[in-house]
């Protein structure tokens, strides 16, 4: 399935039915009076989030989505039904914004959440309700309150504990393959992977974590170059992230050249995002002058801890995963 992280969809709640205008009309019951019911509600329309979806690909096909009407009231002081509820589900961590105004109108983080954002028209009231003493036969009623509309932008953005970020080819996806379930596209050749990937890292006796593959980001990111602003947005819920460098690729006159580059792209994206924890991990150990660079990638960086790693062969992955579940438990490290 293709992966949607943005749609705009037009949503209309239900109008409510018309109040009926009716009087008795029985054989022994003369001037029986009026007996006109009201209109029945409109239906609301209802945003719930839901683990059975997990993009907005739904959205690809269908952009307009209308509650029902409520029913127009009867004779003999029938209330007419009331319209039915819309409800539209979303995958958790979707950003639903008023088209029109770019105002933020709800965040849907949690999975089962529901949240009322139309409301149907009123049903408007039989002429049964204006009779009165001096008025003993009204021969109106009121119609029923039309329904809002609104048109929508929804925006997901990845809800994970990790994400792994880094320039193109740097080993994501061998990365996210080898510590969790997620079976993303594995290439020898920049931007394999053109869309986000969760899995799920299970230890014995630590709580799982969700780890995010997120696409390889280039200089220029932050103003939409490569596959830029599209995925940017997705490390925005992450806890902390893992910078992943191609320990192969370094370039011994400019050790930090890739690692700066990646860290300026997030700082211009958004400043907190280049102040979110960082694990730096230098994979692809198990290549012939790997280690070399390595060495001197860890001389030029001297703040940090830096892990080794071969996602391909597993080396160090248990130190990983294991420094991963401390920063978890920890985030103020």
């Amino acid at each position: 399935m293709k992966f949607i992280d943005e749609a705009t969809i037009t949503v209309r709640s239900g109008s409510g039915g018309k109040g009926c205008v009716s009087f008795r009309r029985e054989k022994f019951v003369p001037r029986g009076g009026p007996d006109g019911g009201d209109g029945g509600k409109g239906g609301d329309i209802i945003l719930k989030t839901t683990s059975s979806k997990r993009t907005l690909h739904q959205f690809s096909y269908q952009k307009n989505f209308n509650a029902e009407n409520g029913a127009n009231g009867q004779s003999k002081q029938k209330t007419g039904k009331n319209g039915q509820n819309l409800i539209i589900e979303l995958p958790p961590g979707t950003l639903v914004f008023d088209a029109d105004t770019g105002r933020l109108i709800k965040d849907l983080v949690n999975t089962g959440e529901t949240f009322v954002l139309l409301t149907g028209g009123r049903g408007g009231q039989g002429n049964t309700k204006f009779k009165t003493s001096t008025h003993r036969t009204p021969r109106f009623a009121q119609p029923g309150e039309p329904g809002e509309t609104k048109t929508l932008k929804l925006e997901l953005r990845l809800l994970a504990d990790v994400g792994i970020i880094g320039l193109p080819n740097a080993g994501k996806s061998t990365l996210i393959a080898a510590i969790s379930s997620a079976r993303p596209k594995i290439g020898n050749y920049p931007f394999t992977t053109l869309t986000p990937s969760l899995g799920v890292v299970r230890i014995d006796g630590a709580e799982p974590f969700v780890v995010a593959d997120i696409p390889g980001l280039i200089k220029g990111a932050h103003q939409g170059t490569g596959l830029g602003t599209k995925f940017l947005r997705h490390i925005e819920r992450t806890r902390i992230l893992v910078h992943l460098i191609d320990a192969s690729a370094i370039d011994p006159d400019d050790p930090l050249s890739g690692y700066d580059t990646i860290n300026h792209e997030l700082a211009m994206y958004n400043e907190k995002l280049a102040q979110k924890p960082q694990i730096v991990v230098l994979n692809k150990l198990d290549i012939s002058g790997a280690r070399q660079w390595a060495e001197i990638f860890q001389s030029a960086l001297k703040t940090k801890k830096i892990i080794l790693i071969s996602a391909l062969t597993g080396q160090g992955l248990a130190e990983f995963i294991a420094q991963i579940v401390r920063r978890l438990d920890h985030d103020d490290e």
